[in-house]
């Protein structure tokens, strides 16, 4: 059995199960309408594999469960969380898997959740031999953060991550310990944004990890092979750093973005999965 209680009752467990989970961990900054925290009871004396998140936000239901090599304690976790959705009124739900296997469809398809979105995280040796023919200079957040978040806004209108940011959003982002501007690269055509890269370093990988954090293209210079100069500028940045091997996320059905960092050398590490449904 798994246990599972509100959050403000135990503070320091909590921060031990978001520990414990890693990654994407649920943010319970927002003030969520319910926080839910589940810790399976083969892990009385402390904070085992069997740990789990639930929060609601506008009648959305968001799991995060930490790696459990146990299946039984893993399904154990997701149907608590699921339960205690249920109990509160249920609503749509869903759980976000890192590096997503067989054993984890299994255990969302028996807490009635289907996977709906699947990203690649992709890896590549730096540096490349390929180099970037275009001008690049770093963002400057008081001169560019404006201008940036209208073309990020237009090239992923599609999106249900990146599309829609604010500019808390952004400044979120730029007080964050990895932020550094020198690796936000911007690429101008006449005086106006045509083209990003952003970059980002996680030194804490073994080995250290430099990610393209999100790039894209304004809509109204699409065309013109200026995502993959930009993506070539961007791992220069990284190799230069230092770094050995480069990292990004892509969505599995843009065909077109995994045959490009397919041709630069990355391959498909692992998937991460969107595990979605509706809890009655």
């Amino acid at each position: 059995m798994t246990r599972v209680r509100p959050v403000d009752e135990d503070p320091e467990l909590v921060e031990a199960v978001i520990d414990r989970i890693g990654g994407p961990a649920l943010d319970l900054s927002d003030d969520p309408d319910v926080a839910l925290v589940a810790v399976a009871d083969s892990e009385p004396h402390g904070v085992g594999p069997g740990v789990g998140l639930l929060a609601r936000r506008a009648d959305s239901w968001e799991l995060a469960v930490a790696p459990d090599d146990d299946t039984a304690v893993l399904a154990d976790v997701v149907a608590a969380l699921c339960a205690s959705a249920a109990a509160a009124g249920g609503g749509p739900a869903r759980w976000f898997v890192p590096d997503a296997t067989a054993r984890h469809a299994q255990v969302a398809a028996d807490a009635g959740l289907a996977p709906t979105r699947r990203l690649f995280q992709m890896r590549g040796a730096l540096p490349l031999p390929e180099r970037s023919t275009v001008l690049v200079r770093p963002y400057e957040p008081d001169r560019d953060r404006t201008a940036w978040i209208a073309v990020n806004n237009r090239a992923f209108d599609w999106h249900p991550d990146q599309g829609g940011w604010t500019e808390r959003d952004v400044r979120e982002r730029e007080l964050e310990d990895w932020f550094d501007p020198a690796g936000f690269l911007l690429h101008e055509v006449d005086g106006r944004l045509a083209a990003f890269c952003w970059t980002k370093v996680h030194g804490d990988h073994d080995p250290p990890l430099g990610e393209i954090y999100v790039i894209a293209v304004d809509p109204e210079f699409q065309g013109q092979g200026l995502g993959r100069e930009l993506t070539l500028a961007g791992l220069e940045h990284l190799a230069e750093q230092g770094l050995q091997v480069g990292m990004l996320y892509v969505e599995d059905d843009n065909a077109a973005a995994v045959g490009l960092y397919q041709e630069l050398g990355f391959h498909i590490h692992h998937d991460d999965v969107f595990f979605t449904g509706t809890i009655a």
